[in-house]
């Protein structure tokens, strides 16, 4: 466990080891759960498909392509729950190939009703 207190900036690394240089990884979507188990009955969206969706989220630079980094306000889901724990999905893509999602950052993909 991480402890740390309400409304702290919170920092956080995601890094890829392989022994392929060539490839860099994206942070695509990540939220927060009171349950390690369970992350669709109660759950804080933080980001996704690459969009904050927390004003406090923030994608900061990295100093190598197989490093991602990212940061948060803490929070807590009312004061029933301990504990928060996070889940992340992340892409790894081709370095510099920039038709891939990890270039793509921010998606919006919106739904068309079918006579549109």
């Amino acid at each position: 466990p991480y402890y740390v207190d309400m409304n702290q900036n919170l920092f956080l690394q995601a890094s890829l080891h392989s022994s392929d240089q060539n490839l860099t990884v994206f942070v695509d979507t990540c939220v927060a759960s009171p349950n390690s188990s369970d992350f669709r009955t109660l759950v804080y969206e933080l980001s996704k498909s690459g969009c904050a969706s927390d004003s406090t989220y923030a994608l900061y630079p990295s100093p190598r392509s197989d490093i991602a980094r990212f940061g948060f306000n803490s929070f807590s889901f009312v004061n029933r729950f301990p504990s928060v724990f996070l889940q992340c999905e992340l892409v790894v893509c081709r370095y510099q190939d920039y038709y891939s999602r990890c270039y793509q950052g921010c998606v919006n993909r919106f739904k068309r009703t079918a006579d549109s």
